[in-house]
C-alpha cells in the first residue's frame, strides 16, 4: 500500500477550508429561517446551528481562519 504525506501546513489549511465551509452552510440555514420563518429546519435544529457557529468560530480562530 502506497503511503501518502501532507505537511501539517496543508493539512491545516484543508481543515480550515472545511471548518469555514461548514460555518458557512449553518449561518446561510439561519439566515434563510430568519428572512422566511415557513422555511423548513427543526426548531431544535436552529437551536444547535447558533452553538455549532459559536464552536466553528473558536476552531476557525485556532486554525488561523
Amino acid at each position: 500500500m502506497k503511503k501518502l504525506e501532507i505537511s501539517y501546513e496543508v493539512a491545516d489549511g484543508i481543515t480550515l477550508a472545511n471548518l469555514q465551509e461548514c460555518r458557512k452552510y449553518h449561518k446561510e440555514e439561519l439566515k434563510k429561517k430568519r428572512k422566511n420563518p415557513k422555511y423548513w429546519i427543526h426548531s431544535e435544529d436552529v437551536v444547535l446551528y447558533g452553538k455549532y457557529i459559536a464552536a466553528l468560530d473558536i476552531l476557525i480562530d485556532y486554525y488561523g481562519g
